[in-house]
């Protein structure tokens, strides 16, 4: 098997973080990359450009992770890419900022849908192909965590960071699961990154606001993040499973 029959399968990949992890993946390890986005095509188009400049392959897949039949599609779009060899949890939403005696249960259930349901369900259907148990070759799987699942969000974005702390246990659950089956579980957790999920949250500098508060006073960059998942997927992180690397700039640094 060569490296370009080797699928990556990123969600949320049209952007920010997710799509610094393609192209990063495309060019460190030659493996195919199945750029995962849940409705702008036109930025996962871009992405799949980009790689295609590399002499790398890649393809934009359509799927809304909150629905398990598009999950489905998804996974099935990798296999017909070549062998899955580690998918990146990436896809998330984040929320205008709110008290939680203010949120709904709308906001609550679409939350938990695409953070948390989402996640495993990409997860199961990755580990039924990686798995040892399955007939899989193993291979890797990185979440992504967020340093707010250690602060709180209190005021503006409670909800988020208790679905990302959800993560955090998966993360760790799954790992002693599967660490039998060759697979390695792994997640990161970013901090301040300047990327445009600060616009769903109805406040586009936001990064740049809260900068001050930063050990290392300025706001991450999504490459930044990307070369962290880079080392979880690659081979140099071998004996690496159940862990999560915080990428925060000295912020909310915890054991």
């Amino acid at each position: 098997m060569t490296q370009s029959d080797r699928v990556l399968v990123v969600t949320g990949g049209s952007r920010g973080i997710g799509a610094a992890v393609c192209k990063l993946a495309a060019k460190a390890f030659g493996w195919a990359v199945c750029v995962n986005y849940a409705g702008n095509k036109a930025a996962a188009n871009e992405v799949v450009a980009a790689i295609e400049a590399m002499g790398g392959t890649a393809r934009a897949v359509q799927a809304d992770v909150a629905d398990p039949g598009q999950i489905k599609t998804l996974f099935e779009e990798a296999d017909r890419m070549g062998t899955l060899i580690g998918l990146v949890n990436n896809a998330g939403v984040i929320d205008m900022a709110c008290r939680v005696d203010q949120m709904t249960p709308e906001r609550l259930n679409r939350m938990w849908e695409i953070n948390i349901s989402g996640s495993l369900l990409c997860a199961g259907a990755a580990v039924r192909r990686l798995s040892t148990k399955y007939g899989g070759k193993g291979g890797v799987i990185v979440n992504l965590s967020s340093v707010a699942a250690k602060m709180g969000g209190a005021g503006a974005m409670v909800d988020y960071a208790a679905s990302k702390g959800a993560i955090d246990s998966f993360t760790v659950g799954l790992a002693l699961e599967v660490a039998g089956e060759g697979i390695r579980v792994n997640a990161v957790r970013p901090g301040l990154i300047d990327t445009d999920i600060h616009a769903a949250a109805g406040d586009p500098d936001r990064a740049k606001k809260l900068a001050s508060q930063v050990p290392m006073p300025r706001p991450g960059t999504a490459e930044e993040v990307a070369e962290a998942i880079i080392w979880l997927l690659s081979d140099k992180s071998s004996y690496t499973t159940g862990s999560m690397i915080t990428v925060s700039g000295g912020r909310a640094i915890v054991p």
